[in-house]
């Protein structure tokens, strides 16, 4: 296990964080509609490869999570993407799973879905390079939901996976993702946080899962995108370091978040926000990113599918995730969304 634990701390380190770029066909189709992009496989392609062309983006990109058919895509000239990254020490990394579908006798409710052929699959994307896999949970607040069914559901899934992934000798990201969609206050949100997380870590010891061999992908503690009043960033981090001092294990090396929704900026604010606090209490992970929307989004409309445009995609692309890598380690201002870098 000493492998994987290195790994995880590789992919956490100070200053760095990952960027989730494992979108699913019909969900970058949803990106490219609105972007007036035909979503084809050559087009995926070139996108993909447009950011991981990006020129140094390795000082703030540690690892990428691809999709099935990412991993195995070449650039335009024929160089294997996996390649690509790891000729820059970055780490290629894999979704697992194949998506939420409904839970039984739960119709408002979901679970991921994958297990079957696990084993098989993440041997294969180990021949591929992959060094790390991604299993998402889904997991909504709204009337009488999350269930404890729910979530014990989800949880076990996401157990047997990352149990699955260390001994194919793939750093397991277990990404339990708590929805914003809804008007729930940030209180609420706290509440089925917490009782997500402790059944999840219940679950991995259950399962044997080795804490300093593994990531927590993790939703922030928000209110709902149609809350009446949003928590401000300050809020944002003392609830959402406080849940995980109540539910995350010190052994664990590093917690990285998803975006979710949020808007580029306010991603940005947020996570400053919860490193700093996280400073003043002392906690015993390292606090990253596994954004996606959250660094693509800029890139992905200044790119609009024409080459002409690759360069000015690749440098707010790197503005993006200069400006995530500060606030990864407390050190963001807004001042900074103004400051342009070549590339």
């Amino acid at each position: 296990m000493r492998d994987l634990a290195e790994t995880a701390r590789t992919l956490v380190a100070p200053g760095k964080g990952i960027l989730a770029a494992d979108e699913s066909t019909s969900t970058i189709k949803k990106r490219f509609d609105a972007i007036g992009v035909e979503n084809t496989e050559a087009n995926r392609r070139a996108y993909r490869e447009m950011l991981f062309r990006t020129p140094r983006i390795a000082q703030f990109i540690s690892g990428v999570i691809l999709y099935d058919e990412t991993i195995r895509q070449k650039a335009a000239d024929g160089t294997p993407l996996v390649k690509i990254l790891r000729d820059q020490e970055i780490l290629p990394g894999i979704k697992a799973d194949i998506g939420a579908k409904p839970l039984a006798f739960s119709p408002t409710e979901v679970v991921t879905e994958g297990l079957d052929g696990l084993r098989e699959r993440l041997a294969e994307y180990r021949g591929l390079g992959a060094a790390f896999s991604k299993w998402r949970a889904v997991i909504a607040i709204g009337d009488g939901i999350p269930s404890p069914y729910c979530i014990e559901t989800n949880a076990h899934a996401l157990a047997r996976y990352a149990a699955l992934s260390q001994e194919q000798e793939l750093v397991p990201m277990v990404e339990p993702e708590v929805l914003m969609d809804g008007d729930h206050t940030i209180k609420q949100c706290y509440d089925v946080e917490l009782a997500t997380l402790r059944e999840v870590f219940a679950q991995l010891a259950t399962q044997r899962v080795q804490l300093e061999g593994m990531l927590l992908k993790a939703s922030m503690v928000l209110s709902g995108k149609d809350a009446r009043n949003r928590a401000s960033p300050d809020e944002v981090a003392r609830y959402t370091v406080d849940c995980f001092r109540e539910s995350v294990p010190a052994a664990v090396p590093g917690i990285v978040f998803l975006s979710g929704g949020q808007g580029d900026e306010e991603a940005t604010v947020n996570l400053d926000a919860i490193n700093r606090y996280a400073a003043t209490v002392a906690a015993p992970w390292e606090l990253s990113f596994s954004y996606g929307r959250g660094l693509q989004a800029t890139p992905q409309k200044t790119w609009s599918g024409k080459a002409e445009n690759v360069p000015a995609a690749q440098r707010a692309f790197f503005h993006r995730a200069r400006l995530t890598a500060s606030a990864r380690v407390g050190q963001y201002s807004p001042e900074m969304e103004r400051d342009t870098v070549p590339v």
